[in-house]
């Protein structure tokens, strides 16, 4: 296996030890996490795991935690939720994160904010001392006017990009909504704010700003797993 892809792995198999049998999990989307469906999916087949449930954040985790052999739910069914595992696309100090890269940030949302613990698990390159440093901000808008949010971004100090396919085409999400990626030269100096006035915007339907939300992530690293957790928690 590639050595990234083994660190991966490693931060889904502690995650994994975080659950319990009879628990209803939120199963987030994005490389970290195809690992951790398929341990999940493995640990269930051999019976060291039962009576687990999950609800997925995207199609593509659907389509594998099926295949998998792992009972889902619709979220409604599920919540409140055990625990909540996902990736992440930076995680600064806090604990605050960017996601979205993967296209997947207002159902993630969603299903964190319907679970009782939240456990993010990343390799330690998704580490940023500020947001917006490594990866831009995505922002989930509805078709309908998204030209118009390019100059409210530009007041917010960033550069707003329509996000597209390899084959030029405009990307869409399970939803049927467009991405907008926001780079911010230099970082997002105030996410609470951004957050603030991005969802403020009609036509915004959810933005990649995940803010006091993780519990504990779960960083892998070529010396090792750094485990870090909110202030607070035991």
């Amino acid at each position: 296996m590639d050595p990234k892809e083994q660190l991966k792995r490693d931060a889904a198999r502690e995650a994994l030890s975080r659950v319990t049998p009879g628990m209803r999990l939120g199963l987030g989307t994005g490389s970290t996490m195809w690992h951790f469906v398929d341990l999940l999916g493995d640990a269930l087949a051999e019976g060291t795991l039962s009576g687990i449930s999950g609800v997925p954040t995207s199609e593509r985790t659907r389509d594998q935690a099926a295949e998998r052999g792992i009972p889902l739910l619709e979220l409604h069914e599920g919540a409140p939720l055990d625990l909540a595992v996902d990736g992440a696309d930076e995680v600064d100090p806090h604990l605050d994160l960017v996601k979205g890269l993967g296209g997947a940030l207002l159902r993630e949302k969603m299903v964190v904010q319907a679970a009782r613990a939240f456990v993010v698990v990343a390799d330690d390159s998704k580490e940023v001392s500020r947001l917006g440093t490594r990866a831009p901000l995505p922002i989930e808008v509805v078709p309908f006017g998204w030209e118009s949010h390019i100059p409210a971004l530009e007041a917010l100090g960033a550069r707003g990009v329509l996000r597209v396919s390899e084959a030029g085409d405009a990307v869409r999400t399970d939803n049927g909504n467009l991405l907008l990626d926001a780079h911010f030269e230099g970082g997002i100096e105030d996410p609470f704010e951004v957050e603030n006035r991005l969802r403020a915007r009609a036509g915004v339907v959810e933005t990649g700003l995940f803010l006091d939300l993780a519990d504990e992530v779960i960083l892998a690293s070529d010396s090792g797993l750094v485990i870090r957790r909110r202030e607070g928690e035991a």
